[in-house]
């Protein structure tokens, strides 16, 4: 058979993507193909169950284990994980949902009775649903029942990431292993899978924009909340994407406050919509030279994004700008900077583009020592509420994409340079004396033998070596 034929052919796979017919299929195949390799892929069943107190062993997986709770119900949960380690055994529950089929207040807490009168650890839930703080869980459940069982909820954007990282990044120490693990990736990039980003402002966005648009939204609309958390799920995702992207651990920005309680978050996005027409949030790389701060303006129609930068502490102002501009030698000139002076309220602006034709252009007022930089990226936003063309969820991370790749990844913050040696003379070289003015000199004469007799000494002491001086 002949060569040309071969690249039609389709390969076999571990994990078929095809001749699946309903959401209850797609749930319970993608259920089975994620405990399998967690069990089969030690660093990456370690890496999901490890944070939520696991112990560092082989996994045992089982799908849809049917339970009957003492009141007579029957459940049947669609994964069990049990890690043997000792006389310990941790043992977890698995809720999976798929596509858009959100996660039920009702099931969960059956799952988490459950996990009560067995004495199992923990309840994991995944779905596409993610969670606006780390930590906190998309679905609001009796917090009662969460007493002696804990309730993590993976999203299958989290999932994917993980799985990258491991294989790609940290590392498979088995080659059979590494091949399993990417597998899974195929298959959970796969349109069929159900395992789909984050795609959706939800059904109030349009309103809610145009509302910021016109000035007339109120910090009372529940819209607005809404809208606001989807914001918050745009911004955990995004930093996730981007973490699978560059093999590290992306965070979203948050207050201490903020990570605890999600009310304070959502209230504040909600407050600089409702009285700047902003929605605010920020990422942290690490190793990147600063923080990726986003702004999605509704008025003006432009997602921002931006970093700021401390200003080398030594040089003139020309010197500390031309530091900037040898590290953005290849980055657009559309890049906007901006410099700050010392005590200054505002700041000198203008495109990279024509400050690299005259630095001058940043010197600040009165030429005030220039202390920081604020280097940022303007694209026009996106305004459907969907993914596809024109969304606005692309036009934010098509943002943060292009910033990072074109300015971000190239800075570094300044550090000073090292401490230089003194110049030592060599040993063998006789130090020159220093001419001593004559009038200055006072050379003790030494008593003459007739003095000495006179005094009844033999011998004089030379004083100046003492220590009481």
């Amino acid at each position: 058979m002949s060569d040309s034929n071969t690249p039609s052919w389709e390969a076999a796979r571990l994990i078929p993507v095809s001749g699946i017919r309903s959401a209850e299929e797609q749930e319970r195949r993608a259920a089975s193909a994620l405990l399998a390799v967690m069990s089969a892929v030690d660093e990456f069943g370690t890496a999901l169950t490890k944070p939520y107190g696991a112990p560092k062993r082989r996994l045992e997986t089982f799908i849809e284990v049917p339970f009957e709770l003492e009141d007579g119900r029957c459940v049947r949960p669609d994964g069990v994980i049990r890690i043997s380690r000792g006389k310990r055994v941790w043992t977890a529950l698995i809720e999976v949902k798929t596509g858009g089929n959100d996660l039920k207040r009702e099931q969960v807490e059956a799952y988490l009775d459950l996990a009560k009168e067995q004495g199992f650890d923990c309840v994991i839930t995944i779905s596409n649903q993610i969670a606006r703080i780390p930590g906190q869980h998309p679905v609001e459940v009796d917090k009662r029942k969460l007493k002696k069982v804990g309730l993590p909820h993976l999203s299958w954007s989290r999932i994917l990431t993980e799985a990258v990282l491991v294989r790609s990044h940290r590392g498979v120490a088995d080659v059979d292993q590494a091949w399993i693990l990417g597998e899974l990736i195929r298959y959970l990039e796969h349109s069929n899978a159900g395992a789909v980003d984050f795609s959706d402002m939800g059904e109030h966005w349009v309103g809610v924009r145009d509302a910021v648009k016109h000035g007339t939204l109120r910090e009372t609309d529940k819209k607005a909340f809404e809208v606001a958390g989807k914001w918050e799920e745009l911004v955990s995702f995004a930093a996730l994407r981007l973490g699978r992207k560059l093999g590290t651990d992306v965070r979203e920005v948050l207050t201490s406050k903020e990570k605890n309680d999600i009310s304070i978050r959502i209230a504040s996005i909600v407050e600089t919509m409702v009285n700047r027409g902003v929605m605010l949030g920020a990422i942290r790389i690490p190793d990147a030279a600063g923080d990726i701060k986003l702004r999605a303006d509704l008025r003006a129609q432009q997602i921002v994004a931006s970093i700021d930068m401390s200003a080398p502490k030594k040089g003139k102002s020309t010197t500390r700008i031309n530091w900037l501009l040898r590290q953005l030698k290849s980055s657009s000139p559309n890049v906007r900077l901006d410099s700050w002076g010392l005590r200054s309220r505002s700041s000198m602006s203008e495109l990279l583009g024509k400050v690299r034709e005259k630095q001058d252009l940043l010197v600040p007022v009165e030429k005030r020592e220039i202390v920081s930089f604020t280097v940022s990226l303007t694209r026009p936003m996106g305004h459907k509420r969907s993914v596809g063309k024109r969304s606005f969820i692309d036009s934010v991370l098509d943002t943060i994409d292009d910033f990072y790749g074109d300015v971000v990844q190239h800075l570094q913050e300044w550090q000073p340079p090292a401490p230089k040696l003194k110049k030592v003379a060599d040993d063998d070289e006789e130090p020159e004396s220093e001419s001593i003015p004559q009038s200055a000199a006072v050379v003790p004469s030494l008593p003459s033998e007739k003095d000495a007799d006179a005094s009844g000494e033999s011998s004089v002491e030379v004083s100046g070596t003492n220590d009481d001086g």
